[in-house]
């Protein structure tokens, strides 16, 4: 089993709860998301970092666990969208630093949060009623070239494997 953590969650707190996703009902078997949670005070949980992996959830969104931890239901979305994007395998180290820089520095300018999982891949949190083109435009820029991939974490409902 491969575990996909969080290691820096823009939600950390000191009371946070970690419950996990099976990325089986997303066509990657064998594998684990590891969420951060907040407790809610009616049994439910919010979302506290960006998802990497697992689709249709998003920060700030509530859900339900199992008795083993597991995430089993999105009960209420926050409004919230989670947009990723990963650098292929074979992008040269340098060009990847740069393309990375660059995403880094519009992500900061539009005011945004992002996790970054090793230095290949970001899930960055676009809130209710925010249009950051200038984002947009240089993760278009970076598809275009062939040196990245994105997708919006919501392109597909949020599943569990049963």
């Amino acid at each position: 089993m491969k575990f996909i953590v969080h290691d820096d969650p823009v939600g950390r707190s000191a009371s946070n709860y970690i419950a996990r996703v099976d990325l089986a009902s997303f066509g990657l078997d064998g594998q684990v998301e590891q969420l951060w949670l907040q407790v809610v005070a009616d049994g439910t949980y919010e979302v506290a970092c960006i998802p990497f992996f697992t689709y249709g959830l998003a920060l700030g969104d509530t859900v339900l666990l199992t008795d083993n931890s597991y995430v089993s239901e999105l009960v209420k979305t926050s409004g919230h969208r989670a947009l990723r994007m990963m650098f292929v395998p074979d992008l040269p180290a340098r060009d990847l630093q740069q393309a990375a820089d660059r995403i880094r520095a519009e992500i900061r300018q539009a005011g945004l949060l992002s996790e970054w999982n090793g230095d290949r891949f970001v899930a960055i949190d676009i809130p209710p009623n925010t249009e950051p083109s200038s984002l947009f435009a240089v993760m278009e820029s970076a598809v275009n070239a062939g040196d990245a991939f994105w997708e919006w974490a919501s392109a597909t409902p949020f599943i569990t494997h049963t």
